[in-house]
């Protein structure tokens, strides 16, 4: 994604609007912002065209393990080893860390799959020094829940575009997948254009995405290039806490606006965040008054994300 140096505050306010809802209508979106639909529309195309911002609707996880692998590499060689991990359909996100010496991605495992078996999948190189696996035992935050450092608008003043929490069953047909597909790719995609790639009417699809969503078998993300948005500091942190206080850290976390992502793991540290903040003052900040502070934190790593090569869908978009 291209960096743009004019994102302003009624962009960051767009932003969080479509983390609550990813295919809000313009109108609905326009009353919470106070301003035209046709700004809200002019403002999501131009940040969409510049490739800062996407909404990509998602299946549900599937049964099966998700693992984190974090790579030592060559320096020199990281960036090379994340695209083209970021062109494989089983990863589901891409990071370059660390001053091009890391690359850490999520791939996605099958059930039942190992630690060799999940291994034997990772392009053979020898730039390639060593690899750490993460198994995610619990999330105690991601996906849309984690852009809570967005924090551009009151929550009582984004109450109507949240919707309710989904629930319920609902079974997958063939023809689903090319929604999905759809989707992956652009999740504000407008129903003619769902239609023309399922082969369905308009008002089968209007009618099928709004059961997918209520069942939760379809969520929408968003994807940010986080600099062009002010935040200039975003850290992996691998926490050690002791079984007994790792709920109690976890949850702690969680509620941090600046975590995007925690989970429980396998692994050399049992806890995995990550943060983000606006500044490196910031996040001193934030390492040292909230993070520090927390009981049962025995010991933490850090690694700065130097660049996001892949985000949450798996079909990559290059920009416009």
């Amino acid at each position: 994604m291209m960096e743009i140096t004019t994102v302003g505050d009624l962009d960051l306010q767009l932003a969080q609007c479509l983390a609550i809802d990813g295919r809000a209508p313009f109108a609905a979106i326009a009353e919470v912002l106070g301003v035209s639909d046709q700004t809200v529309a002019r403002r999501y195309r131009r940040l969409r065209s510049a490739g800062v911002l996407r909404v990509v609707g998602l299946p549900a996880k599937a049964d099966g393990a998700s693992w984190f692998l974090r790579m030592r590499v060559v320096p020199g060689s990281g960036e090379a080893i994340a695209t083209a991990l970021a062109r494989r359909a089983d990863t589901a996100w891409v990071q370059l860390l660390s001053g091009d010496t890391e690359v850490l991605c999520s791939l996605r495992g099958s059930p039942g799959e190992g630690t060799d078996a999940l291994l034997a999948r990772l392009p053979r190189s020898n730039r390639i020094v060593a690899v750490t696996a993460y198994s995610r035992l619990h999330m105690f935050t991601g996906g849309p829940d984690g852009l809570k450092f967005l924090d551009a608008l009151p929550p009582a003043q984004l109450a109507p575009l949240v919707r309710p929490v989904p629930g319920g069953r609902i079974e997958l047909g063939e023809l689903d997948q090319g929604l999905f597909g759809a989707l992956a790719a652009d999740g504000r995609a407008p129903y003619a254009d769902l239609a023309v790639a399922t082969g369905w009417s308009e008002t089968t699809v209007r009618r099928r995405v709004d059961q997918l969503r209520d069942s939760g078998a379809l969520y929408f993300d968003l994807e940010l290039d986080m600099p062009s948005f002010g935040f200039r500091s975003t850290v992996w942190m691998w926490l050690s806490v002791p079984p007994s206080q790792l709920a109690a850290v976890g949850t702690a976390l969680a509620k941090f606006p600046e975590v995007a992502y925690a989970m429980a793991s396998t692994g050399p540290a049992n806890l995995a965040a990550c943060a983000v903040c606006r500044s490196q003052e910031e996040l001193y900040a934030f390492l040292t008054e909230k993070v520090g502070p927390l009981p049962g934190v025995e010991r933490m790593e850090t690694a700065p994300v130097i660049r996001t090569v892949k985000q949450a869908s798996p079909v990559m978009v290059p920009v416009k």
